[in-house]
């Protein structure tokens, strides 16, 4: 039998390796910036075209490369970072593998211009799939030029895994404000479509910080710093009240490295507690420094993972300087040391009384007035619900009286007549609306009943183009920084079809001059910004479905102030009314289940 292992050949190898190097435009410039860094650049600019689809553009002024490093620059392994396996525990560079150059140019067409200070010419190299199609001297300024040309052009099925155009020049920005975040004595420009949206000159963090998300963040940045024999912390925390529903703009650096840690931001997030409203999250920017000794950044291709040898120790420390700081600037409310810290349980069906000492471990049990919200409504209503029982069905009234019959195809269900037009429905603990039902008790989600009810208005906007606007008073203005601005401009007529009415003033804030009916002027940031951080985590192709998720962001954000809201006897009949005579009356739009239905034996069972 013939030998059946054979070595790949090096193009094949360097594409397979460029699917874990290079996934979307966003892996290249993270790549070619680094590389700029490492080579000691002062000044870097990034050139965008077509969200890097078509045109991937670095220039820095760093200290360049002879004709030979050139060249080896794109071979497989070939690095000037390290040159022993015990080097891997003391890197203090950002790039030390050696793959990156030869992953990007096996999937793309590239040109290299680049000159040290000492040479009197340059070296221009051209390479299309791994394939050298030229090289030669030239006269070119020091330090080194290098472009991205038709990324994936010779894989189309990878090309056409890329999001839409908005989607994927986020994830640019982003690499683009970590790199600079870490390194704000580098000058930087980011130019997209040959418009200028970031000139970054060299300065202080805290500055940098402004320059990238806008002259708000001024006022809410308190700086954070700590210096231990272990590891040192240093930049800068946001105010509790600036918190945003959103949590993009927390970063995590070690020895200048951005990485993604859910342990070391849960120790950010505990720092916090009891500061921060529901679903808020604040505005960070950390820098560790630590020992490389200490640490293993050699676990991932993208190194936005590390290991530490004693992660808990970081974890206290960096929980400890984040409450110090929260403290020095009176951020956290002082203590009354004349509360009682013990809560009583109550002892209603005869539980005995007892008490728990409140600590971080375990919530405080409710009070009595707690136990008493629970049963609000209920008393009006007990009767008549449990007249409900005998009733084979009911029938929905929609706003005209007139009787409607619905039909559930998702659930066991249905409704088919009743003699009353007043069914009965309560609500429990401010959040879920209960209804007897001939099967059972069925409880509806009041939220996810308005997510429905609201979509189906808003998508209504969207395609008629015809969203209401109510005039405002007086104009509110609202920031959007510079990186969601480039996506707003895509999705711009839409949120005008919705019935929002806003104009750019000459500091890049928008002047909100309408907004849609049935809105609050205070809620329209918060809804501007949970429209464009959904489109920036959409995972589907939003191009093809974007008025359907520009609809889905606008019920998610409008439909929040529902979630604990009572109401009254009308506003329930008005409810359930509109959410079966809704498209979908069983899911919300983001296809989750809107109602339970609560069948005989299993309420029997729940005693049993």
């Amino acid at each position: 039998m013939r030998d059946i292992i054979q070595l790949l050949p090096d193009a094949i190898a360097n594409q397979i390796a460029a699917g874990e190097v290079v996934q979307r435009p966003s892996s290249v410039v993270k790549e070619l910036m680094e590389n700029s860094i490492d080579a000691g650049a002062s000044t870097i600019q990034l050139i965008i075209k077509d969200a890097g689809k078509g045109s991937i553009q670095v220039i820095d002024d760093g200290q360049g490369m002879s004709e030979t490093d050139a060249r080896m620059c794109f071979e497989r392994h070939a690095t000037s970072k390290i040159r022993k396996a015990e080097d891997l525990f003391t890197i203090k560079t950002m790039g030390f593998r050696g793959e990156a150059m030869a992953s990007i140019s096996s999937v793309a067409q590239v040109e290299l211009k680049t000159k040290r200070a000492e040479d009197e010419l340059g070296t221009l190299i051209k390479i299309d799939a791994s394939v050298l199609k030229s090289q030669e001297l030239i006269q070119c300024a020091k330090g080194t030029s290098i472009i991205i040309r038709n990324l994936f052009y010779n894989i189309p099925a990878r090309r056409n895994f890329l999001k839409s155009n908005p989607v994927e020049i986020r994830h640019i920005l982003d690499e683009f404000q970590r790199i600079s975040l870490a390194n704000p004595s580098i000058k930087f420009s980011f130019i997209q479509n040959d418009q200028e949206t970031y000139s970054l000159p060299q300065d202080k963090l805290g500055k940098r910080i402004v320059d990238l998300f806008g002259k708000s963040y001024r006022e809410q940045l308190a700086a954070c710093e700590e210096d231990t024999s272990y590891v040192s912390i240093k930049g800068y925390v946001g105010k509790p009240e600036h918190a945003k529903k959103t949590r993009g703009e927390q970063f995590f650096f070690v020895n200048n490295r951005f990485i993604k840690n859910s342990y070391l931001n849960h120790a950010v997030m505990t720092a916090y507690e009891r500061l921060l409203a529901d679903g808020a999250f604040p505005f960070y920017v950390l820098f560790l420094s630590i020992d490389p000794a200490h640490i293993d950044i050699n676990v991932h291709p993208t190194k936005t993972e590390i290991k530490f040898d004693d992660e808990r120790s970081i974890y206290a420390i960096v929980q400890a300087a984040v409450r110090k700081t929260l403290s020095i600037n009176n951020l956290i409310p002082s203590l009354d040391f004349e509360t009682n810290v013990n809560f009583n349980v109550p002892t209603t069906f005869g539980l005995t009384q007892r008490t728990i000492e409140k600590s971080d471990a375990f919530k405080a049990r409710p009070t009595q007035d707690a136990w008493k919200k629970l049963y609000e409504g209920m008393d009006n209503n007990i009767s008549a619900f449990e007249q409900q029982s005998s009733t084979q069905s009911m029938k929905i009234f929609d706003s005209t009286n007139e009787p409607k019959t619905i039909q559930s195809k998702a659930n066991d269900w249905n409704y088919d007549s009743v003699n009353t037009p007043n069914f009965q429905v309560i609500q429990v603990l401010q959040k879920y609306l209960a209804i007897h039902i001939t099967d059972g008790l069925l409880l509806i989600d009041q939220k996810k009943a308005y997510q429905r009810i609201l979509y189906d208005q808003f998508i209504d906007h969207l395609n008629r183009k015809n969203g209401a606007s109510q005039q405002l008073l007086f104009p509110r203005t609202i920031h959007i920084n510079p990186a969601d601005q480039m996506l707003f401009e895509e999705i711009k007529q839409e949120i005008k079809d919705l019935g929002f009415r806003m104009e750019m003033d000459s500091d890049h804030n928008f002047l909100v001059q309408g907004i849609p009916s049935g809105i609050l002027e205070e809620d329209c940031q918060l809804i501007i910004e949970g429209i464009l951080e959904q489109i920036k985590n959409e995972n589907t192709d939003f191009a093809s479905h974007r008025n359907e998720k520009i609809a889905q962001a606008m019920a998610n954000k409008t439909a929040s102030k529902y979630t604990q809201k009572k109401l009254s006897h009308e506003e329930m009949n008005a409810l359930i009314g509109q959410l079966f005579a809704s498209s979908n009356p069983n899911f919300s739009p983001n296809g989750e289940e809107i109602s339970k239905l609560m069948t005989e034996n299993y309420l029997i069972n729940l005693f049993s």
